[in-house]
Protein backbone atom coordinates (compact mmCIF):
# COMPACT_ATOMS: atom_id res chain seq x y z
CA UNK A 1 0.00 0.00 0.00
CA UNK A 2 1.07 3.33 -0.62
CA UNK A 3 -0.02 6.93 -0.39
CA UNK A 4 -1.39 8.92 -3.18
CA UNK A 5 0.71 12.05 -3.28
CA UNK A 6 -1.97 14.69 -1.95
CA UNK A 7 -5.09 12.88 -0.97
CA UNK A 8 -4.26 11.31 1.66
CA UNK A 9 -5.71 8.10 -0.35
CA UNK A 10 -4.03 5.10 0.41
CA UNK A 11 -3.52 2.81 -3.25
CA UNK A 12 -1.85 -0.51 -4.06
CA UNK A 13 1.00 -0.05 -5.28
CA UNK A 14 3.30 -3.09 -7.36
CA UNK A 15 7.39 -2.47 -6.93
CA UNK A 16 7.10 -0.75 -10.45
CA UNK A 17 5.05 1.91 -9.33
CA UNK A 18 7.19 2.72 -6.60
CA UNK A 19 10.85 2.64 -7.42
CA UNK A 20 10.00 4.24 -11.10
CA UNK A 21 10.13 2.85 -14.89
CA UNK A 22 11.45 -0.74 -13.51
CA UNK A 23 12.98 -2.78 -11.19
CA UNK A 24 15.11 -6.03 -11.36
CA UNK A 25 14.29 -7.02 -8.25
CA UNK A 26 18.04 -6.27 -6.80
CA UNK A 27 17.38 -3.25 -6.08
CA UNK A 28 18.45 -1.80 -8.81
CA UNK A 29 16.30 1.00 -10.87
CA UNK A 30 16.48 0.36 -15.08
CA UNK A 31 14.74 2.08 -17.43
CA UNK A 32 13.70 0.39 -20.10
CA UNK A 33 11.81 1.11 -23.78
CA UNK A 34 8.46 1.39 -24.40
CA UNK A 35 6.05 -0.19 -26.66
CA UNK A 36 5.48 2.74 -28.39
CA UNK A 37 9.42 3.38 -28.97
CA UNK A 38 10.31 0.33 -29.67
CA UNK A 39 7.72 -0.01 -31.94
CA UNK A 40 8.83 3.40 -33.97
CA UNK A 41 12.66 2.80 -33.85
CA UNK A 42 12.28 -0.80 -34.66
CA UNK A 43 10.32 -0.25 -37.74
CA UNK A 44 12.78 2.91 -38.74
CA UNK A 45 15.16 1.72 -41.97
CA UNK A 46 17.76 3.69 -40.52
CA UNK A 47 19.03 5.10 -37.15
CA UNK A 48 21.06 8.02 -36.38
CA UNK A 49 23.66 7.38 -33.95
CA UNK A 50 25.42 10.31 -32.25
CA UNK A 51 28.03 9.27 -29.26
CA UNK A 52 29.19 11.51 -26.77
CA UNK A 53 33.14 12.82 -26.60
CA UNK A 54 34.46 12.26 -23.47
CA UNK A 55 33.96 16.34 -22.67
CA UNK A 56 30.32 15.67 -22.74
CA UNK A 57 29.54 16.96 -26.15
CA UNK A 58 28.34 14.92 -29.08
CA UNK A 59 29.69 13.73 -32.15
CA UNK A 60 28.58 14.00 -35.75
CA UNK A 61 25.76 11.63 -36.54
CA UNK A 62 26.11 8.44 -38.34
CA UNK A 63 23.43 6.49 -40.13
CA UNK A 64 23.11 2.87 -39.99
CA UNK A 65 20.75 -0.10 -39.50
CA UNK A 66 18.90 -0.73 -36.34
CA UNK A 67 17.17 -4.21 -35.73
CA UNK A 68 15.10 -4.89 -32.22
CA UNK A 69 14.86 -8.52 -31.17
CA UNK A 70 12.08 -8.50 -28.16
CA UNK A 71 12.73 -5.98 -26.37
CA UNK A 72 16.22 -4.76 -27.23
CA UNK A 73 17.81 -2.54 -29.83
CA UNK A 74 20.57 -3.53 -31.63
CA UNK A 75 23.17 -1.65 -34.15
CA UNK A 76 27.02 -2.57 -35.53
CA UNK A 77 29.48 -1.67 -37.15
CA UNK A 78 30.65 -3.25 -40.50
CA UNK A 79 34.08 -2.14 -39.78
CA UNK A 80 33.82 -3.87 -36.25
CA UNK A 81 35.49 -2.51 -33.62
CA UNK A 82 37.90 -0.46 -35.58
CA UNK A 83 34.78 1.36 -37.00
CA UNK A 84 34.84 5.56 -36.39
CA UNK A 85 31.82 5.26 -34.97
CA UNK A 86 32.05 2.53 -32.64
CA UNK A 87 35.14 3.42 -31.62
CA UNK A 88 33.72 6.41 -30.96
CA UNK A 89 31.18 4.88 -28.36
CA UNK A 90 33.82 3.81 -26.15
CA UNK A 91 34.64 7.16 -24.59
CA UNK A 92 31.42 7.40 -22.40
CA UNK A 93 29.24 4.19 -23.41
CA UNK A 94 26.64 7.27 -23.91
CA UNK A 95 24.81 9.42 -26.38
CA UNK A 96 21.49 9.67 -28.66
CA UNK A 97 19.83 7.81 -31.04
CA UNK A 98 16.83 9.28 -33.42
CA UNK A 99 14.72 6.84 -35.62
CA UNK A 100 11.37 6.69 -36.45
CA UNK A 101 10.52 10.26 -34.77
CA UNK A 102 11.57 9.13 -31.30
CA UNK A 103 15.09 11.02 -29.88
CA UNK A 104 16.20 8.94 -27.06
CA UNK A 105 19.12 9.37 -24.53
CA UNK A 106 21.15 5.83 -24.32
CA UNK A 107 23.80 3.78 -23.08
CA UNK A 108 26.05 1.47 -25.61
CA UNK A 109 26.12 -2.04 -23.94
CA UNK A 110 28.32 -4.18 -25.88
CA UNK A 111 26.29 -7.32 -26.58
CA UNK A 112 27.32 -10.76 -25.58
CA UNK A 113 28.06 -13.38 -27.65
CA UNK A 114 25.04 -15.23 -26.88
CA UNK A 115 23.08 -12.47 -28.67
CA UNK A 116 24.82 -12.43 -31.99
CA UNK A 117 22.37 -15.41 -33.82
CA UNK A 118 18.91 -13.44 -32.53
CA UNK A 119 20.54 -10.08 -34.09
CA UNK A 120 22.02 -11.87 -37.02
CA UNK A 121 18.19 -13.41 -37.32
CA UNK A 122 16.69 -9.74 -37.04
CA UNK A 123 19.07 -8.20 -39.67
CA UNK A 124 18.26 -10.81 -42.11
CA UNK A 125 15.06 -10.61 -41.57
CA UNK A 126 14.59 -6.51 -42.03
CA UNK A 127 17.70 -5.71 -44.50
CA UNK A 128 17.76 -9.16 -46.55
CA UNK A 129 16.03 -7.05 -48.96
CA UNK A 130 19.45 -5.81 -49.80
CA UNK A 131 21.20 -8.49 -50.93
CA UNK A 132 24.33 -6.91 -52.27
CA UNK A 133 25.09 -5.99 -48.41
CA UNK A 134 23.27 -7.82 -46.06
CA UNK A 135 26.31 -9.71 -45.70
CA UNK A 136 28.69 -7.05 -44.80
CA UNK A 137 26.44 -6.90 -41.23
CA UNK A 138 26.79 -10.43 -40.78
CA UNK A 139 30.75 -11.20 -40.69
CA UNK A 140 32.27 -11.94 -37.21
CA UNK A 141 34.04 -8.92 -37.13
CA UNK A 142 30.46 -7.12 -37.83
CA UNK A 143 29.03 -9.04 -34.97
CA UNK A 144 32.21 -8.29 -32.34
CA UNK A 145 30.52 -4.81 -32.40
CA UNK A 146 27.27 -5.65 -31.42
CA UNK A 147 25.76 -3.06 -29.22
CA UNK A 148 22.47 -3.09 -27.08
CA UNK A 149 20.80 0.21 -27.14
CA UNK A 150 19.38 1.16 -23.50
CA UNK A 151 17.56 3.90 -23.05
CA UNK A 152 18.71 6.75 -19.78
Amino acid sequence: MAEVPGTGAVAEASATQVRGPAYDGEGTDMTNWNDSELGKIGAAEELELRSERADGTLRTPVTMWVVRVGDQLYVRSVKGTEGPWYRGTRSRHEGVVEAGGVRKDVTFVEAGSGEYDDVDTAYRAKYGHYTTIIETVLTEQARTSTLRLEPR
